[in-house]
């Protein structure tokens, strides 16, 4: 009892909350890094504002709720974390799983789904999960992301252009053929208002200047769209699509210019006014969701944090930023948050505005708190149209067609394989089964490529050794590659025309020996002949470890072992 008491207190003290935090005070804090985290705050709060909007609409909740999940994230989360630069909130990554839970069970559905992952996550910290997250193949990781990537853009095209359809199907060949369907439907004001945007988003940089061009490009699609509605034509903006009720009867169009209320997930009704009966069984048909979102939360926060360690040489806790995850999504859906992980883009923007500790996310955040209460009218006006050109963007820069380039350039077709079945699989299913199949499958060539490099190499013999081989032995002896190994050498030696007597297995380059190896061993013994003898020497640590726990198995006792390759044949001779 006290062994496993103690066990549980080691798990606890693994995972410390605010480690970011602490290391950003130990690196010396003083005024100057505080006014660089101001600006650094206010720059990517500035980004912020309309991308959480544009991710909330595109998962199928109203804007003003990727803003709550901006602000509780981004304090909550970047507090508690283990990564000083990232910072979290909203990002496009969840669309692709959120949007069909909000179609299926509205938003209780959804901030209940919230509060299963953050639960998910905080059990992979305990684990000590973190660090299991980088063996995931990069052609997985670029597979998945692209194809989230086409899925959010597919997604984006019916605001952008102004279709008018009722609703998508939830598989992706469907959502093409109502989209495709819809196109003579297209809104001219939609369309011009999404373009403008979109070409402001994507030229901006030619200008050099710091200001952020998500801030220009909104605004003047605003801008436009307010002029083309005084020429008589119809755009959509935040507040024409959306209305909201505060729990005092008060209701509105657009945003509500209120602090975000305490809410219970489970007692949110729908459209309908009716509240879901959250059993085990609904809870059941929602874990699968709740677990894709842990885990792509899990992906994308520690491969920011890599990515930004990269950029800063500091290092992120792993397991400590999963726990805050943890507690920003558990924290989030009781304010009306919907899913918060690291956002890279955001994350990328904080460190190149200057940002040095946490305290910047907490600044961004605070920032968008201070946009809802004072500009949320404001907000109102937007375009739906900019909001998806935003989203265009992110899907572009989400698929990452430059590294898949590079990739398949310079990688094997194996790399190639894996790529192209994560991004089909993603596409059409789902990203844990991409995930799930594409690191089985990239595990599986990798394999077939490790077995491969096993090799048996004949060498010479001395001249006073008589019906004597020597097999040099290269590469790791496991399950996959012993067998056909072992076959080979029976064809060569137990098979022979050639009367063999002493056969020499010189394992020096053999540097992993597992269970499958011994049995293949093993068989080898059997299949010998009667008079052959079988010697191993320069056996490494971990081979002759496993030789050793398999001592009682009698063939592995016929084997004659040896130092080195002089003491084999001074036995030898001394037989003859």
């Amino acid at each position: 009892m006290l062994k496993k008491w103690f066990l549980t207190k080691d798990v606890f003290l693994a995972v410390k909350p605010f480690s970011a935090l602490k290391d950003s005070f130990k690196a010396g804090y003083s005024k100057t890094h505080l006014a660089r985290d101001i600006i650094a705050g206010l720059t990517v709060g500035i980004i912020a504002i309309p991308l959480s909007m544009a991710l909330a609409i595109a998962s199928g909740v109203a804007p003003q709720h990727g803003l709550y999940t901006a602000i509780v994230a981004g304090i909550v989360i970047g507090v508690t974390g283990g990564s000083r630069f990232n910072i979290s909130g909203p990002t496009a990554a969840f669309v692709v799983i959120l949007y069909p839970i909000t179609q299926q069970f509205g938003l209780s559905g959804l901030l209940m789904a919230t509060l299963l992952s953050g639960i998910i996550l905080i059990l992979m910290a305990l684990l000590r999960l973190g660090r299991l997250i980088e063996y995931i193949p990069l052609p997985v990781t670029l597979g998945f992301t692209c194809g989230i990537g086409i899925v959010i853009a597919t997604l984006q095209i019916k605001d952008f252009l102004g279709l008018q359809v009722t609703q998508l199907p939830a598989d992706y060949i469907g959502k093409t053929q109502a989209i495709f369907t819809a196109l003579p439907t297209v809104n001219w004001a939609d369309a011009i208002v999404g373009g403008v945007t979109l070409l402001v988003l994507t030229q901006w940089y030619r200008l050099r200047l710091r200001i952020p061009g998500h801030l220009i490009a909104v605004v003047i699609g605003t801008l436009l769209s307010l002029l083309l509605a005084s020429m008589g034509f119809e755009v959509k903006t935040i507040g024409t699509a959306f209305s909201y009720t505060l729990s005092d009867g008060t209701t509105g169009y657009g945003i509500p210019d209120v602090l975000p209320e305490f809410v219970l997930p489970w007692n949110i009704p729908n459209s309908q006014g009716e509240t879901i009966n959250w059993d085990l069984h609904s809870i059941q048909t929602l874990l699968p969701a709740a677990f894709s979102m842990a885990i792509l939360g899990a992906i994308e926060s520690l491969l920011c944090a890599v990515i930004l360690d990269n950029m800063t040489g500091t290092k992120h806790h792993s397991n400590n930023e999963l726990l805050a995850q943890g507690l920003g999504n558990i924290v989030s859906p009781f304010l009306g948050g919907i899913t918060a992980t690291a956002a890279i883009a955001r994350s990328t923007a904080n460190v190149k505005s200057g940002g040095f500790s946490p305290l910047s996310g907490v600044i961004h955040a605070l920032l968008v708190l201070f946009a809802l209460l004072f500009f949320a009218q404001a907000l109102s006006y937007l375009p739906l149209s900019s909001m998806a050109a935003l989203l265009l963007l992110v899907a572009w820069n989400m698929a990452d067609i430059p590294q898949i380039i590079q990739l398949i350039r310079r990688s094997g077709p194996n790399e190639v394989a894996v790529l192209i079945t994560c991004l089909i699989l993603t596409v059409i299913f789902d990203m844990v089964i991409a995930i799930t199949v594409g690191v089985l499958f990239a595990s599986l060539l990798f394999i077939r490529t490790i077995a491969e490099m096993t090799k048996s190499l004949e060498q010479a013999v001395p001249e006073d050794l008589a019906e004597t081989v020597i097999y040099r032995i290269s590469g790791p002896l496991f399950f996959a590659a012993a067998d056909n190994l072992f076959a080979d050498l029976h064809e060569k030696t137990c098979t022979s025309s050639h009367s063999i007597k002493h056969i020499v297995l010189q394992c020096d380059a053999v540097t992993v020996l597992d269970m499958g190896g011994i049995q293949a061993l093993t068989r080898f013994v059997q299949h010998m002949q009667p008079q052959q003898q079988l010697y191993m020497c320069n056996m490494q640590f971990q081979p002759l470890r496993m030789i050793v726990r398999s001592n009682k198995i009698s063939e592995i006792n016929r084997i004659n072992f040896a130092s080195n390759l002089d003491d084999v044949c001074n036995k030898i001779r001394s037989l003859q």
